[in-house]
């Protein structure tokens, strides 16, 4: 170390700083020896220092992420502890904010000159440049859930999660911007190799500021392919590194379509990278593309959007989506509510009644008054009020949660609310389904006080949502709640989601079209076509379950809904619905087995449930069973085979935490009995050597399991039918 460089650490080892990191326990290495998704981690996320003080470390055992704070703070390592493997090859800042119109780095250091990987020995010599946000302090607590949600259904896991946060404040050198302090915020949670991060803008200036881009995340990581010529858009991204932020929308009813935040670029720095126009993506930012574009005034705070990074040990599918699901679980606890709903198609309360009725006497646990019911919640008016809250003060006495729809966008109200669009001027069909009004507009923050006033003055228990869509950006500069374009889409998302923080927090249940699930959104289409309900119950059955087959590998089951039209919907004759019931018991019975055995709720859209007592008495048969295996059942999904109306098909459940290790659903498509050998893939189960296997509630088989953690069965299914297996330890 030069005599530069030896002042400096002198200048640190004197500072409040380097006293407060004293105060921490020393970093000892802990790496789970285990595989987290089947053994409990014992190991908690912690904050400590190691290098003699100089460095900050986060890390729960599964993931470390370390921090040099000195001349300035960065993160020098970041790995899956699981794997060793690095994903920091280049220091970068912690954070870019653009304030004013002017760009500024958070932390961050300077010096390094090889990008293609980070040495240890080089820290020493790196440099802050004066010009960026200056480290300043940090802070330690318990991770505090973004949303305290409550529940009146049924939940799989009603646990918070846990972890430790650490927020590291840094102050402006500027002038201009003295007062004005970002702060980086990183949560580490227990049990998962997933770490949170977002950014708080505190703005102590005194005068205005406006806010114009804040890039939270900046990883510069290795890249996933050595390719010599080729552009971004078509080199792999880095794929064991899993990227979600709450900043999601396009109506695709998967996120990986709908991240409207998460950006990987080219690296110019990176001159010794094997691709000749240096157009390897392997620069990660995370930042919405439209912008911010609000002005911050005196003494408020900006919060940024939250992204979510887990880190991946294998290139699998199904292990991979089983690490998104757990991260579901762990991080948006809601999200594993799952009541048992229908979807009744009239508001007359003698027709509500007798599906509230029919509803307790099968063990049913929510009625939602569905589109085209006649149900309104934007009339406030007290008769309206009144009359849906006796319907949902009698749903209550018998023990029935009450919800509805309501429509926002694929709507027209008029010029001066519907989104403007910014190459016209006008209010045309520029919107994501045509005309569609501004959420910021004077009609939409009416819209939003009349959902909360009725949902809240009639006590509903859930609010079911289409719309708004936020890609709806609007050019007007009259709405009241936004200023011009620029605003115009941060304003209506940060609405749109306190609108479901604020329905979580009261215990509302809440289905969504699009990815609001960090938010406080309970469920969305598992994945469907509206028009595919026209078509013919054989048809439905097959289809329904390619669905619940392609729409499970990253949600878990209480995540998705499907469809079930009792009644004509859209189209299509008598052979598309299940009307009268009782003349259509066996496919009746065989969709909701369909659905039930995959913990996926559907819209039972009809006037009932039944019409008569056979009808009463099949259903309550099925409910009865998904209830007693109600857990296994809303647990993780192993694919088997998809269907494809040649040969079986299958899913199979898995919990290593319960009774029943795992549950198999099994169909047959064709008209003729099959008999087939299947592999069941344990690895899952938890179970090992050997595994118990019944069909149905018949007597349990011993089986040996292979190298591969398989147990080989041979079953025999009945035509056109399903068929389910329990597997339990011996």
């Amino acid at each position: 170390m030069n005599l530069k460089g030896w002042l400096l650490l002198g200048s640190f080892l004197s500072s409040p700083c380097w006293a407060q990191l004293q105060s921490l326990p020393t970093y000892q290495p802990a790496v789970f020896n285990g595989d987290w998704l089947i053994n409990p981690v014992s190991q908690k996320a912690v904050v400590s220092q190691t290098n003699q003080g100089k460095e900050l470390v986060l890390s729960n055992g599964l993931v470390i992420r370390r921090f040099r704070v000195s001349p300035n703070l960065a993160t020098v390592d970041y790995r899956n502890l699981t794997t060793n493997e690095q994903f920091i090859r280049s220091v970068k800042p912690e954070a870019i904010v653009v304030l004013n119109g002017k760009k500024f780095r958070v932390g961050g250091l300077d010096g390094q000159k090889e990008h293609a990987y980070l040495k240890e020995e080089w820290l020493d010599g790196f440099k802050a440049n004066p010009a960026d946000f200056q480290y300043k302090s940090f802070r330690v607590s318990a991770l505090k859930p973004n949303l305290s949600g409550q529940s009146r259904t049924w939940t799989m896991n009603p646990n918070p999660p846990t972890g430790q946060e650490l927020q590291l404040t840094f102050a402006a050198s500027q002038p201009e911007l003295q007062g004005v302090e970002v702060v980086v915020h990183y949560a580490l949670y227990d049990r998962i190799p997933t770490l949170c991060k977002w950014v708080t803008i505190e703005n102590k200036s005194g005068k205005s500021l406006h806010i114009n881009q804040v890039v939270n995340e900046i990883l510069a990581t290795p890249e996933e392919e050595s390719a010599v010529v080729g552009k971004p858009d078509q080199m792999k991204k880095p794929q064991r590194i899993y990227i979600e932020n709450n900043f999601a929308f396009n109506n695709a009813m998967r996120y990986d379509l709908s991240d409207q935040a998460t950006h990987w670029k080219t690296d110019s720095l990176y001159t010794s990278q094997v691709n000749y126009n240096f157009e390897t993506p392997c620069l990660l930012e995370v930042y919405p593309t439209q912008g911010i574009g609000i002005d911050l005034e005196p003494n408020q705070t900006y919060t940024s959007i939250r992204s979510y990074e887990l880190l991946l040990d294998s290139y699998d599918r199904e292990r991979n989506g089983l690490a998104r699901r757990q991260f579901y679980r762990t991080v948006a606890p809601w999200t594993t509510q799952n009541p048992i709903f229908m979807h009744l198609v009239s508001t007359d309360p003698a027709v509500v009644r007798n599906v509230i009725d029919q509803c307790a006497e099968t063990g049913y646990e929510m009625v939602i008054l569905s589109f085209g019911s006649g149900l309104n919640m934007e009339d406030v008016s007290d008769a309206n009020i009144r009359k849906f809250k006796e319907l949902a003060d009698y749903a209550h006495s018998k023990k029935i949660l009450l919800g509805g729809y309501s429509l926002f966008s694929s709507r027209r109200i008029d010029d001066e609310t519907d989104v403007i669009d910014p190459k016209t001027g006008l209010p045309n069909k520029g919107a994501f389904f045509g005309h569609a009004p501004c959420l910021a507009s004077a009609w939409g923050i009416s819209y939003l006080n009349k959902l909360k006033k009725f949902i809240t003055e009639t006590g509903f228990d859930l609010l079911e949502h289409d719309g708004p869509y936020p890609g709806d950006v609007c050019a007007s500069t009259k709405h009241p709640g936004h200023k011009g374009l620029d605003d115009s889409q941060w304003v209506q998302m940060e609405m749109q989601k306190g609108l479901y923080r604020f329905l979580n927090e009261k215990g509302v249940y809440i289905n969504a079209p699009d990815w609001y699930f960090l938010d406080g959104t309970h469920k969305i289409a598992v994945g469907y076509r509206e028009v595919n309900f026209s078509l013919s119950r054989e048809q439905q059955k097959i289809l329904n379950r390619q669905n619940i087959y392609d729409g499970t590998w990253e949600k878990t089951p209480s995540m998705g809904w499907g469809f079930v039209p009792l009644t004509k919907y859209q189209g299509g004759g008598p052979e598309a619905v299940l009307e009268p019931l009782s003349e259509h018991l066996g496919d009746y019975e065989q969709l909701m087995m369909q659905y039930y055995g995959a913990g996926v709720q559907a819209c039972y859209r009809g006037p009932r449930l039944y019409d008569t007592e056979e009808t009463k008495q099949t259903v309550k048969k099925v409910i009865n069973w998904y209830k007693q295996y109600r857990s296994i059942l809303n647990s993780d999904i192993i694919h088997l085979r998809r269907a494809d109306g040649r040969d079986w098909d299958g899913i199979m459940h898995v919990n290593p935490a319960l009774k029943e290790k795992g549950l198999v659903m099994l169909y047959n498509p064709l008209k003729t009995t099959i008999t087939r050998t299947i592999k069941l893939p344990l690895y899952y189960t938890g179970l090992r050597q050997t595994a118990s296997v019944r069909v149905g509630e018949g007597k349990p088989r011993a089986y040996a399991l292979n190298r591969n953690n398989e147990a080989e069965m041979t079953v025999e299914l009945a035509p056109e039918s399903y068929q389910w297996l329990v597997v339990e330890g011996k």
